[in-house]
């Protein structure tokens, strides 16, 4: 219960104070070069870390101490994006007492947080995503593509997804990451460790549900997975979704995907990169992209990020400040063309640099390119997917942009 705790590593053994200048000091211990020579620091006094420096400086031994278990559920999802909220809303009206954690400070994830902006292959589909295209549609949040895709506003979808999760129940905590599980005799996870403004803190229940994107839950339980391109390692690259203003949807209609091609403007993605090109500058994107979320706002993904692996926090943190730069001066370099770009304008930049992929978990089944190809159905299918294969090159020099379709896929399933 709320009153037990989960001991990390072997016995944790007592420690006193630190006395420092003949004060006893209410913080934590860190023993140097295992010299016994303590050091006062001002961190708070339940975040009790304390260890040892190895004598090489390359190694810091943490010593055991005893985390909290702070809740036990019947379920906790890890991840609060598309397939988090989907997840704890299934289980939360199925009536198990649920609860959510999610790393940044909203739900929704690349939706809100990566300012994805457009649902991708959203039509026709039941159920959650139903609903969520219902209600968004309601709130005056979305707007529907001629392909059928659907762009929405990120701070009305933020809101909407958090009504949703607290009207059925669901127990959210933001800010709060993952960074450990705990599997028991049987090899069943049953702890999960978080670190947070809280501290390290860990979470019980009968079942979790991985739902970071990344596969960082399962991986921590020592599931198998993939990485990359065999051989090389290769993935995708990211991109940094930018939200725009001050521009009208008449003056740039041919550069808009969704409103170009009912006025027979030609091919939006061509006349964007035209339009770069006229100003002097190359995106990292062969195929940059406008989009209207609503009368004023626009999305643009217009950058390539290479080589970076998603489970690299340095990796991503070089991404992201590479990326962010790039999509400023693309914006500045068309307000330089004068009319219609004059008074556009950055509303924001993501917070969430977009990954395109991280881990695949070994899971029970392998969904293969014969798949795809043969448009597989299972009966235990929780999305039936009709978006086409859609691969960005690994290779900068190559295209810039999307990989030639290697086949013609056919709508497929994705089993439970």
């Amino acid at each position: 219960g709320s009153t037990a705790a989960f001991l990390a590593g072997a016995n944790a053994a007592s420690a006193k104070e630190p006395v420092v200048d003949g004060v006893t000091r209410p913080s934590n211990t860190l023993l140097l070069d295992g010299g016994g020579q303590s050091v006062w620091n001002s961190t708070a006094r339940h975040v009790r870390t304390s260890g040892w420096v190895s004598p090489d400086g390359k190694i810091f031994h943490e010593a055991a101490r005893n985390i909290p278990i702070v809740e036990e559920d019947e379920v906790i999802v890890c991840g609060g994006g598309p397939a988090g909220v989907a997840a704890a809303l299934a289980s939360a009206r199925s009536g198990a007492k649920t609860r959510l954690l999610e790393v940044n400070g909203c739900i929704g994830g690349v939706w809100t947080a990566g300012a994805l902006t457009l649902i991708i292959d959203a039509q026709n589909k039941p159920g959650i995503m139903r609903e969520l295209l219902h209600k968004l549609e309601e709130r005056g949040a979305s707007n529907t593509l001629q392909n059928g895709s659907v762009a929405y506003d990120t701070e009305k979808t933020k809101l909407l997804l958090e009504d949703l999760l607290l009207e059925a129940g669901v127990k959210i905590q933001l800010h709060t990451r993952v960074v450990g599980a705990v599997t028991d005799i049987n090899n069943r996870l049953s702890v999960v460790v978080t670190e947070s403004k809280s501290g390290r803190q860990a979470w019980r229940a009968k079942a979790f549900i991985d739902c970071t994107g990344d596969g960082d839950l399962a991986a921590q339980a020592g599931c198998g997975y993939e990485f990359g391109q065999p051989g090389t390692g290769l993935t995708q690259p990211m991109s940094l979704m930018v939200l725009l203003t001050g521009v009208t949807l008449d003056g740039i209609a041919q550069f808009v995907r969704g409103d170009a091609e009912p006025r027979n403007l030609g091919n939006p993605k061509k006349n964007l990169l035209a339009e770069f090109q006229r100003a002097g500058i190359d995106p990292s994107y062969g195929g940059p992209t406008i989009f209207r979320v609503r009368d004023g706002l626009f999305a643009m993904m217009a950058n390539h990020e290479y080589g970076t692996l998603a489970i690299d926090a340095a990796h991503v943190t070089d991404a992201t400040l590479q990326a962010r730069r790039e999509v400023h001066k693309l914006v500045n370099s068309l307000k330089k063309l004068g009319d219609p770009w004059t008074n556009l304008e950055i509303i924001a930049t993501a917070e969430q640099i977009g990954t395109r992929e991280g881990r695949r978990i070994l899971g029970r089944y392998y969904v293969s390119s014969e798949d795809l190809k043969n448009g597989a159905r299972f009966e235990d299918g929780i999305c039936h997917v009709r978006f086409g294969i859609d691969v960005h090159s690994t290779n900068p020099g190559k295209t810039k942009a999307i990989e030639k379709k290697p086949f013609k896929s056919k709508p497929y399933d994705i089993p439970l």
